[in-house]
C-alpha cells in the first residue's frame, strides 16, 4: 500500500498546549451523501472506530462503544451540531470535528482531532487515515469497508516519520483482555 501524500494528515501544537491532527479529503459525493456518512449510525458502523449513540444536538450526551469490545466503552458530549456542516463532539477527553462543505458532486470533509498527549499523534494520525480510506469505500459502496481499517500497520510508520519520535511514544492500544 503506497498511500497519496495528500490523504496524510498534519499535527500541530495549539496555543494551550493541545495539539491537533487535520485531516481534509474531498469525495466525489454530494454534501448530503458525506453528512449521513459521518453523522448516521448506520452509515457510521461502516468506517467509524466506535458507535456513537445519542442525540445529535449540542449539550446531549453520547456513549461511544468498539463494535468488537476493543477497549471499553466511554463517554462524550455532542459539543456542536449544524446540520449538513459542522458535527463536534467530546470523545473521552479529546475532542473530535467533522466540518462538512461544498456543492455540486463533490465534498470536503475535514476531520479535526484535538488531543493532550503529543505521543499518541502518530498511532491516531495513522488510526485517522484508515478510517477515512474506509469512509471514502463506504461511499463507494464497498461490500466491506472496514477491512480498509487493517492498514493502520502500512501507513504508521509514515506519520512516525513526518511527527518524529515525541509524537510516537504511544503505540496501539492493546486488545481487551491483552
Amino acid at each position: 500500500m503506497n498511500p497519496d501524500e495528500r490523504d496524510y494528515g498534519t499535527a500541530e501544537e495549539l496555543t494551550d498546549g493541545w495539539w491537533q491532527l487535520r485531516f481534509e479529503r474531498t469525495y466525489p459525493y454530494p454534501v448530503e451523501k458525506v453528512w449521513r456518512a459521518v453523522t448516521e449510525p448506520e452509515h457510521l458502523a461502516a468506517w467509524f472506530p466506535t458507535t456513537i449513540d445519542g442525540p445529535r444536538e449540542a449539550g446531549h450526551a453520547l456513549r461511544f462503544t468498539f463494535p468488537e469490545d476493543e477497549a471499553p466503552p466511554f463517554d462524550g458530549e455532542v459539543l456542536a451540531y449544524q446540520p449538513r456542516s459542522v458535527f463536534e463532539f467530546r470523545w473521552g477527553p479529546d475532542r473530535i470535528r467533522f466540518e462538512v462543505a461544498g456543492s455540486g458532486a463533490f465534498t470536503n470533509l475535514t476531520l479535526l482531532h484535538t488531543f493532550d498527549e503529543r505521543g499518541k499523534a502518530a498511532r491516531d494520525a495513522a488510526g485517522w487515515h484508515v478510517c477515512l480510506d474506509a469512509l471514502g469505500a463506504a461511499l463507494d459502496g464497498s461490500d466491506s469497508p472496514r477491512e480498509r481499517m487493517s492498514g493502520w500497520a502500512d501507513v504508521h510508520p509514515g506519520y512516525v516519520e513526518r511527527f518524529g519520535p515525541e509524537a510516537s511514544t504511544v503505540g496501539p492500544p492493546k486488545p481487551a483482555g491483552g
